[in-house]
């Protein structure tokens, strides 16, 4: 007999199950409902209400019986997926890339949650000037009064949460920074990839944009390909991942350009 309470447990924990049985699902394509249960621990009827839920955000979808991942164009992009996905991971990385900030530096941020993460530790190295396209990145930092906020607007995207098509394109395009941080949905020890080709000309313009350019990556990106080729990991300047990084991508990675492993 389960001794959750009748809502399911409390907002934190809805949401870190919720979390596990979406990572459950990606990773193995499909599962059963009675998987689910046997995972988490909860009353089938507490599944099935998460599972709504999940559905409801983009992220599952429901056959009779169980429930199977999106397509990859939709889990991969989804902001609220992204947003709770490896988590400690994406800290580690954030807390050595903010290292590379000195301030009085122009930063430019892309819409990763791996560049949020380094978002959310910037007024500890403040004056700054920071441009990015992702409204999340943009509330983080609105309050600040010591950074100097650069807003790059264009065609709304509710997936992304973020801003893109042609005028965040020409807006990039107007802007030279010191740095920029991006993040992508795969990569090799030779290449990146992004699955959606709007998203692949903004990387690429924001790139073009900065003297320096910071790759981020959780380990769970890697060794992985996506539909679309963004840059070579020679086109980057630097690579920052979590210690869960494979051993050997890593040292391939290094012939080509610095890498950090950052502790988590």
């Amino acid at each position: 007999m389960s001794s959750e309470t009748p809502a399911g447990g409390s907002a934190r924990s809805r949401t870190m199950r919720q979390q596990r049985i979406t990572d459950y699902v990606i990773d193995h394509g499909s599962a059963q409902v009675t998987e689910l249960v046997e995972l988490t621990g909860v009353s089938h009827m507490t599944v099935h209400r998460d599972i709504d839920e999940l559905v409801r955000r983009g992220l599952l979808r429901k056959f009779r019986g169980g429930v199977s991942a999106q397509p990859s164009t939709v889990f991969e992009s989804n902001a609220e997926y992204r947003l709770n996905a490896h988590v400690e991971a994406k800290n580690a990385i954030a807390k050595r890339a903010k290292e590379l900030v000195e301030p009085g530096m122009s930063v430019m941020l892309d819409d990763s949650t791996s560049a949020l993460a380094v978002a959310q530790l910037l007024r500890e190295v403040s004056p700054l000037t920071v441009a990015t396209n992702y409204l999340r990145t943009i509330d983080a930092l609105k309050d600040n009064e010591e950074i100097r906020l650069i807003c790059i607007g264009g065609d709304y995207s509710r997936t992304h949460d973020s801003f893109l098509g042609m005028p965040c394109l020409e807006a990039i395009e107007r802007i030279s920074v010191d740095i920029a941080f991006v993040s992508t949905s795969a990569m090799t020890s030779e290449m990146t990839y992004h699955q959606e080709p709007e998203i692949v000309l903004v990387k690429r313009a924001m790139l073009a944009s900065a003297q320096t350019r910071v790759l981020l990556m959780d380990s769970s990106k890697m060794p992985r390909s996506a539909l679309h080729r963004l840059a070579p990991v020679s086109g980057y300047d630097r690579l920052i991942v979590d210690s869960d990084a494979p051993a050997q991508l890593v040292e391939e990675v290094r012939s080509r350009i610095e890498v950090e492993v950052a502790p988590k």
